[in-house]
């Protein structure tokens, strides 16, 4: 049974229907809860929890994570934005300061999907160490770093997307904590419209498995708080 979360602030609410999200691919009651902030430095009460164990692996329709070495627990927009639209993008993330890497693994903690695709165009990922943006379309065409692993942990970071879907003439920007990291432009979509998903998301878990000897892959837990989408920067506040 999927449950759709409606996380869109009041002062958009006029700019758009409904900004909401489902459930995708994990049903487990610890994969996604509404916590009170215990971090100290969260803006706002509550805060979202992510967590994945080992097995946390779903499926659907049409693909399964158990058979294609994934574990996830995220949020999936139910819409999307067409091509040639315009968007804001902003959302606060914190990893706990034991949070293991799982490397040579894969971690990501956000996406931009495509619509009647399987690739993604861009991904948030913790590779070997701290956060990179991935520009994706089926395999890695840039990989530029985002945060060090010194400064990823223990502590919130602010990201923020600036982004024209576009097949041919697009761009898509990513500031963190207000500076500006990377930037491309042209083709920001190949797919019949892009959707967010936020969490977390681990793939070829069997390089881990192998690497270390083990069946178990360690507990990994995110925190999000603010995510927003608006036509402007200042609408994201």
């Amino acid at each position: 049974m999927s449950v759709t979360f409606t996380l869109t602030a009041q002062a958009q609410a006029q700019e758009f229907a409904a900004w909401s999200f489902k459930r995708s691919l994990n049903t487990s009651a610890y994969g996604y809860t509404l916590v009170q902030d215990n971090t100290g430095g969260a803006l706002s009460a509550k805060v979202e929890r992510f967590e994945v164990r080992s097995g946390d692996c779903g499926a659907q329709t049409g693909w399964s994570d158990c058979d294609t070495d994934r574990e996830r627990s995220e949020l999936s927009e139910n819409g999307s934005a067409p091509p040639g639209s315009e968007y804001w993008y902003g959302w606060y993330f914190y990893l706990p300061p034991n949070h293991p890497n799982i490397y040579p693994a894969k971690v990501a903690f956000g996406q931009f999907h495509q619509r009647n695709s399987r690739s993604p165009a861009f991904m948030f990922q913790n590779d070997a160490g701290g956060l990179l943006i991935d520009k994706n379309f089926g395999h890695s065409t840039e990989r530029v770093p985002l945060i060090s692993q010194d400064d990823l942990l223990g502590r919130w970071h602010h990201i923020e997307v600036h982004a024209k879907w576009d097949k041919l003439d697009g761009f898509f920007r990513v500031y963190v904590n207000g500076d500006l990291r990377y930037e491309t432009a042209g083709s920001t979509t190949s797919g019949a419209g892009i959707y967010f998903k936020y969490g977390l998301y681990r793939s070829f878990l069997s390089r881990y498995k192998t690497r270390f000897g083990t069946q178990e892959v360690p507990t990994q837990v995110v925190l999000f708080a603010k995510v927003r989408r608006a036509t402007t920067r200042q609408r994201l506040q």
